[in-house]
């Protein structure tokens, strides 16, 4: 006898065929949404970056018992508002800042590009304002022809693969507006512990290291210099994530006792 498909069995089949072009349909997306999510990550982590936060590690030792190197830390990118060396390889959108919220201050630890090579990012101390007169004279810091007050301090023990090499003699330092920094000062005849009178620009500052006698910095005029206030990044704010660097990757324990864990998400200061 002929067969007829019953309306049921029509059903069916047409459910079978939905059912495939969804299975099509799943196996196809999932792809799709992954190249989304990726791009919308990459997106709002340059955002964020640019913006907000950024990370930057500590590769030298001119900062000096404020910044060690293996230190990891966060600098606001929105502190003294945005010049083009906020965003990815310093384009040049605009001249000048836009945006300020606060003006740099005597005291803060600041994120620049070198002035005479901006693809090189420093890290140091603002103790010039536009229009103040800076000189160094046997170590101590003079601003507007006045010493700060200079105090010794516990000196800083130097370490290495958890072995005390040396230590280092600290000061601290009172600052014009009252704020007090830590400074090292290893050598008493070191190369900039004598300067001329340095008078810095408008819309430029004077950057130190807190190590002095081993920071190349604004009293090297050929290699740092005065610094335009394009050039600044933002301001250092936060260590998340310190390192002594005796990490061994075939040695997963170096990996937990490498961490200085008391340098964790410790504000700079």
């Amino acid at each position: 006898m002929p067969q007829y498909n019953t309306p049921s069995t029509q059903y069916t089949s047409v459910m079978t065929l939905h059912s495939a072009d969804q299975t099509t349909e799943k196996e196809t997306k999932p792809w799709d949404e992954t190249i989304k999510t990726l791009i919308f990550a990459l997106v709002l982590a340059l955002v964020f970056r640019s913006f907000a936060y950024e990370p930057f590690h500590i590769p030298s030792g001119s900062m000096k018992d404020t910044l060690l190197i293996g230190d990891y830390l966060f600098v606001s990118k929105y502190s003294y508002g945005y010049s083009r060396y906020s965003f990815p390889f310093g384009l040049p959108i605009f001249e000048g800042r836009a945006l300020e919220l606060n003006t740099p201050q005597r005291g803060d630890v600041v994120v620049f590009r070198q002035p005479a090579n901006p693809r090189i990012d420093f890290i140091k101390r603002l103790v010039g304002l536009p229009g103040d007169r800076i000189q160094v004279k046997e170590g101590v810091l003079y601003i507007n022809d006045k010493p700060l007050k200079r105090e010794a301090a516990t000196p800083y023990l130097e370490d290495d693969n958890k072995q005390v090499l040396k230590s280092i003699p600290a000061f601290t330092e009172t600052l014009p507006e009252g704020k007090v920094i830590r400074v090292l000062d290893e050598r008493p005849d070191g190369q900039v512990d004598n300067t001329g009178v340095y008078v810095v620009p408008p819309k430029h500052y004077f950057m130190m290291g807190d190590n002095r006698d081993n920071s190349r910095d604004s009293r090297y005029l050929d290699e740092v210099g005065y610094v335009p206030e394009e050039n600044l990044v933002g301001r250092a704010e936060l260590i998340f994530f310190s390192t002594d660097g005796t990490s061994e990757l075939k040695n997963p324990i170096s990996w937990f006792t490498s961490m200085r864990i008391n340098r964790f998400f410790k504000s700079i200061n």
